[in-house]
């Protein structure tokens, strides 16, 4: 792999021996490149005296993802490899921007030693430009939930598994929410688990079924990434944000959006974690919103007549029931209840939730704060309630302040008190002495001489 790339703007497309030195370094580094852009490279290969490539982990429309052994400190890492091209060399340079602000925020981060993140986001290790690809180093983290789910032959999460990765999920994009940050691109692929190692079990759902294996990941610890569409509240809000079977209606109809657009997103993930199928599987706008009506019920009036898109004809869906596509949305959509695999208490709280975070008005869906609180959740062992953890901690800390505060006082008081006990000690030997000469002078009057004892006293 060649060490030196020009990063020249523009394409060489002239050949022969007599290109200038600019256009024949170009050349070298396009040998280097794929004609998509990726970074072409070798296992084996050090990328800035300090990363081993060993293998790739995955590949994206960004670029790809490889596993490397930093020689630096001998651990394993996920590096992110940028295609060389301008678009997504300004998305990942914004990444880490708001990777180093999440860091920033995380008090865990700024406490604890192994630098680890109580926010359930990526850790960011290192970044840099290798010769145009921008490049950012990751902890190593196991498979994504859909990767797992995938290789499952999409046999659904257990409830319990359903609770802690929803919890975590909540938690951690409440974070980004608290920081005035939304993800906006909210899918299965996007939470990872740290390890995804499993057991194999097997189960059946009716007696006379043949049972068969099904893997359970023995640690649902998970973490958010792929912050590259984040964004700040202040910053310009795209007309169209995340993923398509995540997307929410106020997305669709172009009504513009803020961080409640995560939270329907989150709702969709919780149903696909818990049934192992999509809740809106599809990839055109007018049907989607004809899956959300059949699914959830008409969509209220007042969005369906501020929208300027073509979807609605006078607060109606504009839609063929008739047509294939409206038997394939009938057939294959219900109403939300009656996808429930089972009336326990548990079911019912995590299907009420779900209904809660798939309200249409954004003003009327559940805050995360309120989804941390919800009942479902319940069940959570304390120490996986990180919420309330982080509430007591804050409490503590108060608490330490103010016992700190008290002692001050208590301090300051006692500091005073001496202080005026020896002034007012001072003062009685001044006055004795007032008296002693007061006494001594032929002259003093009476009210003098009371005043005198008066003090003395």
């Amino acid at each position: 792999m060649s060490n030196y790339r020009s990063r020249s703007p523009y394409i060489a497309t002239r050949k022969g021996r007599n290109l200038s030195p600019e256009r024949r370094r170009y050349r070298r580094r396009n040998m280097d490149d794929d004609e998509d852009g990726h970074l072409i490279y070798r296992r084996g290969d050090i990328l800035q005296k300090r990363y081993k490539i060993l293998s790739t982990l995955g590949e994206g429309t960004f670029g790809k993802v490889v596993r490397v052994l930093d020689l630096r400190s001998d651990q394993m890492v996920a590096l992110k490899i940028i295609k060389n091209v301008d678009k997504y060399r300004e998305a990942a340079r914004l990444e880490i921007n708001v990777l180093e602000k999440l860091a920033e925020a995380d008090p865990h981060c700024k406490q604890s030693n192994d630098n680890s993140f109580q926010s359930l986001c990526v850790k960011m290790l290192d970044w840099f430009d290798y010769h145009g690809h921008i490049c950012i180093a990751f902890e190593m983290l196991g498979l994504s939930v859909f990767d797992f789910l995938k290789d499952n032959n999409y046999q659904p999460y257990p409830i319990d598994q359903v609770r802690h990765i929803g919890y975590q999920l909540c938690y951690s994009v409440k974070f980004l929410h608290d920081n005035h940050l939304t993800h906006t691109d909210l899918k299965p692929e996007n939470i990872l688990f740290i390890d995804s190692d499993f057991d194999v079990v097997y189960v059946s759902k009716k007696s006379k079924e043949k049972k068969k294996d099904v893997k359970r990941v023995k640690n649902t610890d998970i973490k958010l990434i792929d912050f590259g569409s984040a964004t700040f509240d202040d910053e310009h809000h795209s007309t169209i944000v995340s993923t398509r079977h995540y997307r929410a209606p106020e997305v669709i109809l172009e009504l513009g959006w803020t961080q409640p657009c995560d939270v329907w997103s989150i709702g969709c993930i919780l149903f696909e974690l818990y049934l192992g199928i999509t809740l809106f599987q599809t990839h055109d706008n007018r049907e989607h919103l004809a899956m959300m009506e059949r699914i959830l019920g008409p969509l209220p009036y007042r969005m369906c007549r501020k929208t300027k898109t073509k979807y609605y004809h006078h607060g109606r869906l504009d839609w063929d029931y008739k047509s294939s596509a409206g038997r394939y949305v009938r057939e294959n959509c219900k109403p939300l209840h009656r996808y429930l695999l089972s009336d326990d208490e548990d079911h019912r709280l995590l299907f009420d939730l779900i209904g809660k975070m798939l309200q249409y008005e954004p003003s009327s869906r559940i805050t995360l704060t309120e989804a941390l609180n919800h009942q479902f959740f319940d069940k959570l062992p304390l120490e996986k309630r990180l919420h309330l953890l982080e509430s007591n901690n804050n409490n503590n800390n108060n608490n330490s302040n103010t016992t700190n505060n008290i002692n001050s006082i208590n301090s300051t008081t006692s500091t005073s008190t001496s202080t005026t006990t020896s002034n007012n000690n001072s003062n009685n030997n001044s006055n004795c002495n007032s008296n002693s000469n007061s006494n001594s002078n032929s002259n003093s009057n009476s009210r003098d001489r009371g005043d005198d004892q008066r003090d003395s006293s």
